[in-house]
């Protein structure tokens, strides 16, 4: 495993590594057509769930320093509701852009040091028990991910697909 210069990130690294590879594993073999569907009208599509999770990534990268913008922010930022009206990628660009942006966001993961994770990042909640950081928006990041491979988990069930299968790739570096 790679070693974070800050300790505290020694559980966020494998959280993110593991995301990744559940997000490839429980993609697979799931068909454009059917990241598209909904149930009954009151779920968000893979394709919605898919979107989200790289608006994640992403916002987690400009958090870190990354410059990179979301080829499809529009769609998705901050959990922006699924509007049936639009056109939205497809399930392969929005793979490949997952391929894009993870690389980068793990090598700063690694890189970034204990003061710039203790900088405070205004998040607007006003909650007494959260301290608004940069770490804690990391945390936040990670649970949303964990989140969205849970319900596109369940959405690849309820559309018939057999259950995800934990075939890690040990060459995913990120």
């Amino acid at each position: 495993m790679d070693t974070p210069k800050s300790k505290k990130l020694d559980i966020i690294i494998p959280a993110f590594r593991g995301h990744s590879q559940n997000f490839l594993m429980v993609l697979d073999g799931i068909s454009e057509e059917n990241a598209l569907k909904r149930i009954e009208g009151r779920t968000n599509h893979i394709v919605w769930m898919v979107g989200n999770f790289l608006d994640m990534r992403y916002a987690l990268g400009n958090v870190l320093g990354i410059s990179q913008e979301f080829e499809f922010k529009d769609f998705f930022f901050q959990g922006k509701a699924l509007d049936e009206s639009l056109n939205y990628p497809t399930l392969q660009q929005l793979k490949d852009d997952f391929h894009k942006i993870s690389p980068l966001v793990y090598n700063k993961l690694l890189d970034i040091s204990d003061e710039e994770l203790d900088k405070a990042f205004p998040m607007g909640m006003n909650i007494d028990f959260f301290p608004e950081t940069v770490l804690n928006f990391v945390g936040m990041c990670i649970g949303r991910e964990d989140y969205l491979c849970g319900q596109i988990g369940l959405m690849r069930r309820i559309l018939g697909y057999e259950g995800m299968k934990y075939d890690f790739d040990k060459d995913l570096k990120y």
